[in-house]
């Protein structure tokens, strides 16, 4: 490892990402690492997270930590007292910048949204709660345990409780008309969120949703005209509301923007705690990948037992990878890309291509940035798929 690499890895900024498992019940969209548990020892997450927590520390020397995210599953469900020892063993290992973003996601029902103070007396200052949808009959068809009126209940006792508060809805499901997502988007900024996340629905192959839709019994779903509509309908309704759309799916007020999720998106450093999370480090004059063992089961007894194989391997990143990883993260966000770090991913990049989606005002270039326009935004993979060679 002490062969040096170009590395477009930055190190401003160090966000520690904790991943909790387990949820209640496994919505048929999802293909994240989650499982449902019948029982679950919370001593024992807290020790495992507290030993690995350690070991990084070990592994990579000493850092600032500038965010916490507590990932999932379906982090609400973890012991306040697992989530407090894990943050103080992050600050007693690294120590944190005095504004530290420490974000738990949350589900929004009422055995969840009890614990949210105790969630704030162990350091939580921001959390993300994932309402889906305001809609009760859609929330049956996307699995989610909550009614509507409970996510509006969850939003407004986070509101007065958390500096920051964010919630989710998702788009483009089954059967919903522009009308219908208009009016359900003005309802929900009715609650002058401080930062929303609006993903359209995306079916994946190995999720529920997935298998009904290859069997041809998933209906109603948008065509690309619909979506398009629905897209552009959504940005339209944010900038309304006074929400700078900061990432294609990502919108807040002056202040709130997610410092985590941006430090993935600037292609910065960050480390992952847990069964199944991924981290990019820059160590020994090279940047490492490292992934980590998915099955909750086997982490924790590995988590406990250093002594035997280590519950996550490290990897480097070559110099076009790192290109593909940055160009991937950074025109997600309104910036975009640094001009240093875009000349930096050349090996990576079909210049030929660049010069013709600028001539067609979907990429512009600045002296500082490189980033994708409005109206290139929502053809985003589209556009990766052009330029990256």
């Amino acid at each position: 490892m002490g062969i040096s690499m170009p590395n477009l890895l930055g190190t401003d900024h160090f966000g520690i990402y904790v991943h909790w498992p387990f949820c209640a019940a496994k919505c048929p969209y999802c293909d994240f690492n989650s499982h449902v548990a019948s029982h679950i020892d919370h001593r024992t997450w807290a020790d495992a997270y507290v030993s690995e927590i350690h070991r990084l520390r070990a592994t990579i020397g000493a850092r600032t930590v500038t965010s916490i995210f507590f990932g999932g599953g379906t982090p609400s469900l973890m012991d306040p007292h697992t989530v407090s020892d894990t943050i103080s063993a992050i600050q007693r290992e690294f120590g944190v910048a005095n504004d530290v973003e420490i974000t738990l996601e949350a589900n929004p029902t009422s055995s969840e949204a009890n614990k949210f103070r105790d969630f704030q007396l162990a350091g939580v200052n921001r959390v993300s709660i994932g309402v889906q949808s305001l809609r009760d009959s859609d929330l049956k068809r996307l699995g989610r345990q909550h009614t509507a009126a409970e996510a509006i209940s969850t939003v407004t006792m986070a509101r007065d409780i958390f500096p920051s508060v964010s919630f989710d809805l998702m788009y483009g499901r089954q059967n919903q008309s522009l009308e219908a997502w208009d009016a359900e988007l003005h309802e929900a900024l009715s609650f002058t969120p401080d930062h929303i996340s609006l993903y359209q629905l995306t079916v994946e192959p190995s999720t529920a949703f997935g298998r009904l839709y290859d069997n041809g019994k998933l209906n109603g779903l948008p065509n690309d005209d619909l979506s398009y509509e629905l897209f552009e309908r959504t940005q339209s309704i944010c900038s309304d509301h006074g929400l700078m759309q900061y990432e294609v799916s990502n919108f807040a007020r002056s202040g709130h923007m997610s410092r985590h999720n941006r430090t993935y998106w600037r292609y910065q450093e960050y480390a992952g705690i847990g069964p199944g999370a991924h981290g990019r480090l820059y160590l020994n004059n090279a940047a490492c990948a490292t992934e980590t063992e998915l099955s909750p089961e086997t982490w924790l007894s590995v988590a406990q037992h250093h002594n035997t194989s280590p519950a996550q391997t490290l990897s480097r990143i070559s110099s076009r990878d790192q290109s593909v990883e940055m160009l991937l993260m950074g025109l997600r966000v309104h910036e975009g890309v640094e001009i240093e770090r875009w000349l930096g991913a050349q090996d990576a990049v079909d210049v030929a291509k660049v010069d013709l989606l600028e001539q067609d005002g979907l990429l512009r270039r600045s002296p500082s940035h490189v980033a994708l326009t409005p109206a290139g935004r929502p053809l985003l993979n589209a556009i990766l798929r052009e330029i990256i060679k």
